[in-house]
């Protein structure tokens, strides 16, 4: 008798007692789907950590990061969007900003933020049975609906709704020259730390101020917490929910938001003058480091190193406008510009077993790429409708090749730059090459320096050149220093044909599917008498709005 005719005779109880003898704990943990933490810092420089040639070596050590990225993989072309909003609304919706309508931020008090159709991580990872949290800086509305809660996310602690600045706006020690009408606008409509669960109103726990204070709770209403002590909570509300949830048999996401290390840059007490340089961005840069690690201690004491998955990076470029109380990049340009030191970010990932110890990719991705892989590993196919039943695109490229193939290459072959109004990108890349249109921020740095003065950078008019683009090659020259257009000595003007094709559709896809609204307001230019003679929707539109230049949002 052959074994599968005895196998046949076996009853089917005894053939599962067999299966499950032969399986063994860790084919059981490959098989389910994985936990994943995606912890996204604020501002921080692709050279600021010790992966990227910084850490020790700028003064302000990064053990913790350094130890993820020598259990991990290393991804030094790994892209974000120039500014904090935009760079948010693409990790969360797998959508270029200008799809979404996120293109930048409002003032506290002007409402509006994500638009609810828009698909995010914790919604579509929800489709597949997850568990989702949310703790940290938003920064992507405060409209109810645009909320984390309203967004897919189960549990939301600790929200902060703006970029650092705005939580300063009505404190009188940071600016006693402001009206005192606008400070009493600015005080109500400000909200603090937001928390609450899916479908719930959400709760002020605390305010947040720019002051050395820590007193969340007053005669037993919400208190005030200052600035320094805010990433302190997110790090609590964080090894809070992996103790909750740590040991349960259902996969869960996390979506862990540090405020550190957007300026102001005031570091926690514990934290201040305990980086070698003892500056205040230096010291935000070892607290930062040490909250990541305390989180992943948690990972490894509760076993969840056995099937998690653990994403690192940041929301954009760095802000050299504010130096010496900012990120530093060895790259061309800063936040809010096309060029290189505004979008290229550091980014680590890591999962033991399914990524090798100290890999290192130069594969082109980022930020757009995590929804398409997180909806992979989660079994879940990405919507063709949005949630209002309309058909959408999404931007999103599966990263798992790189991750987890011993090939390791990525199907991604371009990307896109964009400035806050630009529907047509300003810089775009193909392969190794990339196209600049748009030459906003070059009076900071025209050879590649760092000489950026705080009147320019991303503050600087847009300027565009017309049909032939500076191209650089990015693999000979990162920092965007010699134009290879046409010289005398190189000349690289078939590059072109890619870019203008991959821009050419990049525009289709407007047309199949229109983008969003902006979600808030923005100065884009003058409204020229010759524009009022000849557009009749622009007298429209100025007999019914009116016309009004909203304050610079710094975000």
């Amino acid at each position: 008798m052959t074994l599968i005719r005895k196998l046949r005779l076996v009853a089917p109880a005894a053939i599962a007692a067999l299966i499950a003898l032969t399986t063994t704990p860790s084919m059981a943990q490959q098989q389910a789907k994985p936990n994943i933490i995606l912890i996204v810092s604020d501002d921080t420089g692709y050279g600021d950590l010790g992966p990227y040639g910084g850490g020790a070596g700028r003064g302000m050590p990064t053990p913790n990061i350094d130890k993820l990225a020598a259990e991990g993989m290393t991804l030094y072309t790994f892209y974000a969007q120039p500014s904090c909003t935009p760079g948010r609304a693409a990790i969360q919706t797998g959508r270029i900003p200008n799809r979404s309508g996120m293109t930048t931020v409002a003032f506290q008090g002007q409402g509006g933020g994500l638009p609810a159709e828009e698909w995010t991580l914790a919604s579509v990872l929800k489709k597949g049975g997850y568990k989702t949290f949310f703790s940290g800086k938003w920064h992507l509305g405060e409209s109810d609906y645009a909320l984390p809660n309203a967004q897919g996310y189960d549990e939301m602690k600790y929200a902060g709704l703006y970029h650092l600045n705005a939580y300063t706006y009505a404190d009188t020690t940071w600016f006693p020259d402001m009206d005192p009408e606008l400070r009493t606008m600015f005080q109500k409509v400000t909200r603090g730390a937001l928390s609450a669960n899916a479908g719930e109103k959400a709760r002020e726990e605390f305010k947040i101020n720019g002051q050395y204070v820590d007193t969340p709770v007053i005669d037993g209403k919400p208190g005030v917490v200052g600035i320094p002590f805010f990433d302190g909570y997110v790090e609590k509300a964080s090894i809070d929910y992996l103790d909750r949830n740590g040991k349960g048999n259902t996969p869960f996401f996390m979506n862990i938001n540090f405020m550190k290390v957007h300026q102001p840059n005031m570091p926690h007490p514990d934290y201040v003058g305990k980086s070698m340089s003892k500056s205040k961005y230096a010291d935000s840069v070892v607290e930062l480091d040490a909250r990541i690690g305390r989180i992943m201690d948690k990972v490894r004491e509760l076993g969840l190193d056995k099937n998690t998955l653990v994403f690192y990076t940041t929301d954009n470029g760095a802000w050299q406008d504010v130096y010496p109380d900012a990120g530093y990049t060895p790259l061309r340009g800063t936040k809010g510009t096309v060029r290189e030191g505004g979008n290229r970010v550091p980014a680590i990932a890591w999962m033991p077993g399914r990524i090798p110890a100290g890999s290192k990719s130069h594969e082109l991705c980022g930020g757009l790429d995590l929804m398409a892989t997180f909806a992979n590993l989660g079994g879940v196919p990405l919507p063709t409708a949005d949630r209002a039943n309309k058909p959408i695109v999404f931007d999103s490229i599966d990263m798992a090749p790189v991750l987890f193939s011993t090939t390791g290459k990525s199907t991604r072959k371009s990307w896109f730059y964009f400035t806050e109004n630009e529907l047509s990108p300003g810089a775009a890349r193909v392969g190794n090459y990339k196209a600049v249109f748009n030459l906003r921020g070059d009076n900071g740095a025209q050879t590649g320096g760092l000489a950026v003065d705080s009147n320019l950078g991303w503050k600087g008019a847009e300027a565009y050149v017309a049909t032939v683009p500076q191209v650089f090659d990015l693999w000979a020259d990162p920092q965007e220093r010699y134009d290879i257009f046409m010289n005398n000595f190189t000349e690289r003007t078939w590059s072109l044909v890619t870019i203008n094709a991959a821009v050419k559709e990049l525009m289709q896809s407007y047309v199949k599917y229109p983008p969003r609204k902006l979600q808030s307001e923005t100065y884009t230019g003058p409204i020229t008498i010759s524009q009022y003679e000849r557009f009749q929707h622009i007298r429209d539109a100025l007999a019914k709005q009116g016309f009004s230049m909203p304050m610079p949002n710094g975000d």
